[in-house]
This record gives structure tokens, C-alpha cells and sequence, in this order.
């Protein structure tokens, strides 16, 4: 029976609805500084984000959206474009943070501090970039919580962006763990695909963008970790008796 070390959590919609409350405006915002008529709708986001990481978002939109697409004078190249708007994203990205514009989604503070209580490890494996992280759990958690997470595996540290499963095992590989003995969470099928390969059990928490999504493979499927007052849906997978996650359940799947 595998015993329970560690719980490595997703970003971008699953700690935090970051893609609604944040990326989306941000990016939005970015284009308009830059002089750009672009602006991504909620719908037309929701088809983006098949593309994991906010540069590849940038370049598949130019790719597949813009037959007539010109470079704005001043750039040298699409590169250089790219790195300016996704660099004033973030900036914008972080403010939006500071202003308390992105908040944790339900049970996601309780679960970690009930984790650290009881010696479970905690990491992070994401494609936003570590100054994203940075601000969202500075602001939503405090300013000592970046030292809760033993691993912050996060952006461009790896080759490859989910799907692919670089950045979980190199969260695996920095831990000194193996999978049978750690939890992954995620919101979208791209993350789910990212973990899969490692021997993670995975535990999906949807949000608007995902729900419709494939998570065959997953542990369990929720609509949210839940909380006491706020019992979660079970999407797919067996609860048992669970309306809210808690350390007892991650050890149940685990094993």
C-alpha cells in the first residue's frame, strides 16, 4: 500500500480561477498598450487555453486566427513581440493579484494548511511563470507561502509545456519522490495527459473552460475541493463517503 508524502498542485484554475479573473484581462490589456486591436473573448480564451503557457497562447492565436497578421512597427521579429506582450501581461497579471482580484477557489486554503499540519509535503508543477505564482500566493496566502511548497516547478524550467510530463517530473525528481506516493491536481485534460505518464493518480477540480472536457484516467473529478459549509460534486470517481477533500481522502486514493 502506497503511503501518502505529497501533494502537487496545478496553478492556473485550479489553485485559483487565474484564466477568468486574470490571465484573460491581463493579456487584453497587454494588446491595448501595445496598440493592437486584438481582444480575447471568454469564448474565443476558452479555445486558447488547448494551448498550455501564455507565449505559445500568443503565437498559436497569431497562427490560426490572423491570416493578415502584419508586425507592429518596432519589433524586430513575432519573438520579440511575443516576449514584450507576455512581459506586460505579467505585469498586469501581478497587479490584478495584489489588488485581490484572484481569489483561491473553494477548500483550496484549507486543504493546504491541513496538509501542512499533518507532514504531508506540498509542490507545485504549472506553465505559468514563477513570477505568477509568485504573486498569486503571496496575495491570497500570505507573504511566508512560497515556503510551504518544497518544489515550485513552474514555466520555462522545462523543455516541454503540458501536455507533455517534463514539469511533473522534474517536480518528482527535486522531491526525492516517486509517484505512488504523491497526489496531482489539475483543472484541464492537457494536465491530466501532463501527469498521467508519470504514475501520478490525478485529482481533476473543473472550472468553466474545462468542464466539458475529457478526464478519462482521472482518480476523481470534482467541481471543487469543497468545504465544510460547501459540499463538492462528484463528477466521476468514488468519494467514498466524502463532501469535502480532506488529507484522509488523498491517503484513500493514494494508495
Amino acid at each position: 500500500m502506497a503511503e501518502l508524502k505529497a501533494l502537487i498542485f496545478d496553478v492556473d484554475g485550479t489553485l485559483a480561477e487565474t484564466e477568468r479573473d486574470g490571465h484573460r484581462p491581463a493579456f487584453n490589456q497587454a494588446f491595448v498598450d501595445t496598440g493592437l486591436d486584438w481582444h480575447w473573448t471568454p469564448e474565443l480564451y476558452g479555445q486558447l487555453l488547448e494551448v498550455s503557457g501564455g507565449k505559445e497562447r500568443i503565437r498559436a492565436y497569431v497562427q490560426d486566427y490572423l491570416t493578415d497578421f502584419q508586425l507592429p512597427a518596432g519589433f524586430a521579429d513575432l519573438d520579440a513581440l511575443i516576449k514584450h506582450l507576455h512581459a506586460n501581461k505579467t505585469q498586469y497579471y501581478k497587479q490584478y493579484a495584489a489588488a485581490g482580484k484572484i481569489p483561491l477557489r473553494p477548500g483550496v486554503e484549507r486543504l493546504l494548511n491541513e496538509a501542512r499540519s499533518k507532514g504531508v509535503r506540498l509542490a507545485i508543477a504549472t506553465t505559468t511563470t514563477p513570477a505568477n505564482v509568485q504573486a498569486l500566493l503571496e496575495n491570497t496566502l500570505g507573504a511566508d507561502s512560497l515556503n510551504w511548497f518544497d518544489v515550485i516547478a513552474a514555466g520555462d524550467m522545462v523543455p516541454k509545456k503540458k501536455p507533455a510530463p517534463d514539469i511533473y517530473e522534474y517536480a518528482l525528481e527535486h522531491m526525492d519522490l516517486l509517484a505512488d506516493n504523491c497526489l496531482a491536481f489539475e483543472d484541464t485534460n492537457n494536465g491530466l495527459l501532463s501527469a498521467t505518464p508519470t504514475g501520478l493518480k490525478t485529482v481533476v477540480t473543473v472550472n468553466e473552460y474545462t468542464k466539458a472536457q475529457n478526464f478519462t484516467g482521472a482518480k476523481l473529478v470534482l467541481s471543487d475541493l469543497g468545504t465544510p459549509e460547501t459540499p463538492f460534486n462528484v463528477l466521476a470517481g468514488d468519494a467514498s463517503d466524502a463532501t469535502h477533500f480532506t488529507v484522509d481522502l488523498a491517503r484513500q486514493l493514494c494508495a
